[in-house]
């Protein structure tokens, strides 16, 4: 199991960690930072002395218990739906792609695609707000026409890694990929 840093397109911290299951068989995972206290307490205080503020306005204590209970409510929602602290990319050359994203509360979203549907995997450009950001997608294949592409998918879309990484998963993605694509064509040919 390898490990390597590198940077998202915003410049945090990122960590790319290839593993080698086996000739055919390889998982990518990037794992953005975790959630940090210090964020979090600033967060949580500012809500909570703006309830404050208000309630000595006021003088009605519900203020308060609407801070707190909407303030939990919202982290609770953060952690579960929104902060993902990892995406991890399984290829296995005979079956398929999948693709994982692991939240901070622990909650797991996966998608499988078969490899008779990939077409490709490639590396796509963006322009966003004055800038030029780099994504990997999966390219799937038209069932009416196989030379079209039906869909795009795109990877990594919370952690955005930036190119120097993205190229790293797309060699090994391909490495895997052509061989597939051989021992396919070679099949068809005996």
């Amino acid at each position: 199991m390898e490990e390597r840093r590198y940077r998202s397109a915003s410049g945090a911290p990122l960590a790319l960690r290839c593993r080698q299951h086996s000739a055919s068989c390889r998982e990518l995972a990037v794992r953005c930072p975790r959630l940090q206290l210090r964020s979090l307490s600033a967060v949580t205080s500012a809500v909570w002395l703006a309830a404050y503020g208000l309630f000595v306005l006021c003088q009605n204590s519900m203020v308060l218990s609407a801070a707190i209970f909407l303030t939990l409510i919202g982290l609770i929602i953060y952690l579960h739906f929104v902060k993902i602290d990892q995406e991890s990319l399984l290829v296995i050359g005979s079956l398929g792609i999948q693709v994982t994203s692991s939240y901070a509360s622990g909650k797991e979203s996966t998608t499988f695609i078969e490899m008779s549907q990939v077409k490709d995997v490639v590396i796509n450009e963006a322009i966003h707000m004055q800038k030029v950001i780099y994504y990997l997608c999966i390219l799937l294949q038209d069932p009416q026409d196989p030379q079209g592409v039906s869909e795009v998918v795109p990877l990594f879309q919370s952690s955005k890694p930036r190119l120097d990484c993205l190229i790293e998963v797309y060699k090994s993605c391909h490495e895997i990929l052509d061989q597939t694509k051989t021992a396919s064509q070679s099949d068809g040919v005996k």
